[in-house]
């Protein structure tokens, strides 16, 4: 009667540990594509990332680079003040997309180019990406816009 129980208890030890083992392998399988890393653009010159890596880049677009192109086809510059990448994007831009203000992109880096599968822009005056103000807060180049009113006189 023993041997019974203590048979019984190590093969539900046993199923336990292999249903954890594949739930852990199944949810790893189905968020392989869902993580995308930040990069900035002068991170993205220094090493470049292979053609089939999904990414996210972020920055300013850059002044003067905004060209519309045939049908949905946007092309422009995305910098961090240091570097720019070209980037082209195929899709309606956001309402509050401009030249001068942050963006972060998903895409891939393709003969140089970031071709984007999708945009973000900033949603206020006040908003940039917390990834892309670390990245001009690391080369000195970031104004924080509550800062700069203050010292205006605002």
């Amino acid at each position: 009667m023993k041997n019974l129980k203590k048979k019984r208890r190590k093969r539900l030890i046993l199923l336990s540990f292999l249903f954890l083992f594949t739930s852990v392998g199944l949810i790893g399988y189905a968020m392989r594509d869902g993580i995308n890393f930040f990069r900035t653009p002068s991170q993205v010159v220094e090493s470049p990332p292979d053609p089939s890596e999904v990414f996210r880049i972020g920055g300013l677009v850059e002044e003067g680079s905004l060209v519309r192109g045939e049908g949905e086809t946007i092309t422009f510059r995305v910098t961090d003040t240091n570097v720019s990448v070209p980037v082209r994007y195929t899709g309606v831009l956001p309402d509050l997309f401009k030249e001068g203000d942050g963006m972060v992109g998903t895409g891939r880096l393709v003969d140089g180019t970031f071709v984007a599968s999708e945009i973000l822009a900033k949603h206020d005056e006040d908003y940039m990406p917390k990834e892309v103000v670390d990245a001009l807060k690391d080369q000195g180049v970031y104004v924080d816009p509550r800062e700069q009113e203050g010292a205006n006189g605002s």
